[in-house]
């Protein structure tokens, strides 16, 4: 009883799950905060642990890119690279072995804030206030356009996430739709107006109808036909597709570290990096440092 009231909360909004075949792989997916540019989104990432994890860093791609055309913010690029200095990918503080595959989740959840633009090396600081209007407006739209209806409706891109988060984001897309539609409704006037970057990508313009009409479209297709009135619902059943064998995990504190044995995790091939964060919580406490590759187990984070 006593090392459950110690234990943490999970963290919400963050679920992660390892590869079936590969010891080394965590799959993970960050739901976007609430009363942000990003919220309801589903941003989906693919964790490769070393060999000799967690003395170094996991190397993490973000999936959720529109097919490599959408950058969330000044630290996910649209080539799924992800900039924090935990990962040796930026400058600043480095990895060490009391971080974590949670440390790392909540960096990029911090990253997701209310206010990305400031996610810029150099714009910390900035006061530019339509600037940072004009950034948050075209993640707010590439958001849902992407993140949510795309990540939902896309197969090619949702088959390649286990069977579990692919049940848990068509679950959390149907109890987030009244705030998609919210946000389509409250956006409705910049239709064709012309999306400005501050950082000189080619956004396009906007298209909240047809993303409405999307959500819309989506929800029928997954809403679960009204049961029988004589039928009994078991009220402790699992989601669709997650039963007791096949569960996502919501993370927490220390050590989700997978890790393991196999060879060398081929690396990203991309160099430079335009990020600044090392993100906020990434000394979240615990990490199971003393443990080594083979020796590590991912588990579930409470």
């Amino acid at each position: 009883m006593g090392d459950r009231a110690n234990r943490r909360d999970p963290v919400p909004g963050l679920f992660v799950y390892p590869d079936e075949d590969l010891v080394t792989v965590v799959h993970a997916l960050v739901t976007g905060p609430f009363d942000t540019p990003y919220e309801g989104g589903f941003f989906y990432f693919v964790l490769h642990c070393p060999d000799d994890y967690p003395h170094s860093p996991p190397r993490v791609r973000l999936m959720t890119t529109g097919g490599g055309t959408v950058r969330f913010n000044p630290n996910l690029y649209a080539n799924g690279k992800v900039c924090l200095s935990i990962l040796g990918t930026w400058n600043g503080p480095r990895w060490t072995p009391v971080h974590s595959i949670s440390s790392v989740l909540l960096s990029i959840q911090s990253l997701m804030n209310e206010k990305p633009y400031h996610n810029e090396p150099g714009f910390e600081a900035a006061s530019n206030p339509q600037d940072v209007r004009d950034y948050s407006d075209c993640i707010t739209h590439e958001t849902l356009r992407v993140a949510v209806c795309a990540m939902v409706d896309d197969s090619s891109l949702s088959n390649s996430m286990p069977a579990c988060l692919q049940a848990l984001t068509r679950d959390l897309f149907l109890s987030f739709v009244p705030r998609y539609e919210l946000v389509c409704e409250q956006n409705m006037h910049r239709d064709g107006g012309k999306m400005v970057d501050p950082f000189g990508e080619n956004r396009g313009t906007f298209r909240y109808a047809s993303i409405a009409r999307s959500i819309k479209r989506i929800a029928s297709l997954l809403e679960p036909a009204a049961p029988a009135e004589a039928d009994e619902v078991d009220p402790v059943a699992p989601p669709p597709g997650q039963d007791d064998g096949a569960r996502p995990m919501q993370t927490d504190d220390a050590s989700a570290a997978a890790a393991a044995a196999a060879g060398p995790v081929a690396s990203e091939g991309e160099d430079g990096c335009g990020g600044s964060r090392t993100g906020v919580g990434a000394s979240s406490a615990g990490g199971g440092g003393s443990s080594s590759g083979a020796g590590s187990v991912l588990r579930a984070l409470r």
